[in-house]
């Protein structure tokens, strides 16, 4: 009998496995791939090592920073800020036609870029910024208000909105065309007013930091195991899972990372009542180069760009949307020495549909045809790398379904959250992505917060 059962390895499981362990509780993770991160984990392919999901760690502090999630994370798990080895970034931009934004880790940078090219906004920026909810106040505006709705009360020039749109939904958001503000609110403070920033080696570290703590605790970890059903009585108690190979497992309280609706229907429920899948899925690009990219002339650590003054945020007709998307560059953040070899990945919106409904020989020739079709695109908001290009890979929303179970490989979860992290059973709760929190720092964040709210008599 288990004090708690966790589905899931990803930074949420992981971190609210670390908590509990840490206050003797009998804890077991379950993962059903091989590896640890879920979302944010890594692979290996032609001999090289290529993180999945992360581009930067979001809610970046300096050293001997006193306030923010980091903060808060670093005291729950007991780690120390070296141990996150953490190198800021070098500067970003918002790429819209005819106007760039730019923005660094210092706040007052990106002020006095709205100030230079909109210079009539700057009072309602910063009154924006002090209505923010605070992290710890999550949820405290109602669910699903708007937040282009209550943006529009403080910017009125409707490009300026569309720009700080573009990089918030698409590190953030799992609704099409808008954010809930709770959402907003996040995700402003976590690129704009905190920032950007990545372990030299990548995602790994900061797995291998979790992972040493938690076992360190005492907790345990099974990889390979997959959950097959959450076991549950008559009594609205869940009682343990069973296993994809039969096996039973009991247990005083399960969390579960899968997403809420996954969570529900691993409990029986055919089509859970008030859940929605979400829509959104992106497909990635990587490319590594014989060179770094400055040497090319690209030093932005992360381009967001879009060719038209609105921000269409939805999902796709077409199985790729080249008219927006991300560009990220391991390679420009403040490192003290270069990575080993250059980086380039891209990101666009895509449709689920078509890619997970090909043959396995036309996906493969899909692949390749987007992939040059998007790394086309980007060569026209950074110097074209493509002739420097020496290996490369493409994931696509089928990936992210196979790896995750979400469905339409929705990165982002569901477009409504669960801020309560609550289910119909008692002793079963949500954690991760549909609880609210994205991005790695939201991620371990929402794993406390589940442990310490619920599981934990104090936190």
């Amino acid at each position: 009998m288990y004090d708690t059962l966790i589905i899931g390895a990803g930074m949420s499981g992981l971190s609210a496995g670390c908590r509990l362990a840490h206050y003797g509780q009998k804890v077991c993770i379950l993962e059903k791939h091989s590896l640890v991160g879920g979302l944010n984990s890594f692979y290996r392919l032609n001999g090289r090592n290529h993180d999945v999901g992360l581009h930067a760690v979001t809610n970046f502090v300096p050293r001997g920073g006193k306030r923010g999630p980091m903060n808060r994370m670093l005291r729950q798990l007991r780690l120390t800020w070296d141990e996150l080895g953490l190198i800021p970034q070098l500067g970003s931009r918002i790429d819209f036609p005819g106007i760039a934004l730019r923005f660094t880790n210092d706040f007052a940078y990106f002020e006095s870029e709205v100030r230079r090219h909109f210079p009539r906004e700057v009072d309602g920026l910063r009154k924006l910024t002090e209505a923010l909810v605070d992290y710890n106040d999550m949820g405290s505006y109602p669910v699903d208000v708007s937040a282009r709705r209550v943006v529009g009360e403080y910017l009125r020039d409707p490009l300026l909105v569309e720009m700080i749109f573009c990089p918030l939904m698409y590190y953030g958001s799992a609704r099409p065309g808008d954010m809930d503000f709770n959402q907003f609110s996040i995700m402003f403070r976590s690129i704009f007013l905190e920032g950007f920033a990545r372990p030299w080696a990548g995602v790994r570290p900061l797995l291998k930091v979790l992972l040493k703590h938690y076992q360190d605790a005492g907790g345990e970890l099974r990889l390979k195991t997959g959950v097959r059903r959450i076991r549950t009585g008559p009594d609205g108690v869940a009682n343990g899972v069973e296993l994809e190979d039969g096996t039973t497992l009991e247990a005083k309280n399960v969390v579960s990372s899968a997403g809420q609706r996954e969570t529900l229907k691993l409990c029986g429920m055919e089509n859970p009542a008030d859940t929605n899948p979400g829509e959104l899925g992106f497909v990635e690009t990587i490319s590594v180069l014989d060179r770094q990219p400055r040497q090319l002339g690209h030093d932005a650590t992360i381009v967001f760009f879009n060719n038209s003054p609105t921000f269409d945020y939805r999902r796709p007709e077409h199985p790729c949307d080249l008219r927006s998307g991300v560009i990220c560059s391991p390679n420009n953040f403040n490192y003290e020495r270069p990575l080993d070899e250059g980086m380039v990945r891209i990101t666009t919106l895509a449709n689920y549909d078509y890619w997970s409904t090909l043959s396995p020989s036309d996906y493969q020739l899909a692949k390749l045809r987007w992939y040059d079709e998007i790394t086309a695109t980007a060569a026209r908001y950074i110097p074209d790398f493509r002739s420097s290009v020496i290996d490369s890979d493409m994931f696509t929303p089928k990936t992210v379904f196979r790896f995750t179970g979400h469905e339409n490989g929705a990165i982002y979860g569901a477009p409504r959250k669960n801020y309560a992290g609550t289910t119909p059973y008692k002793n079963l709760y949500i954690c991760g992505t549909d609880q609210g929190m994205v991005g790695i720092i939201g991620a371990i964040i929402s794993g406390i917060t589940i442990a310490n709210r619920y599981l934990l008599r104090a936190g």
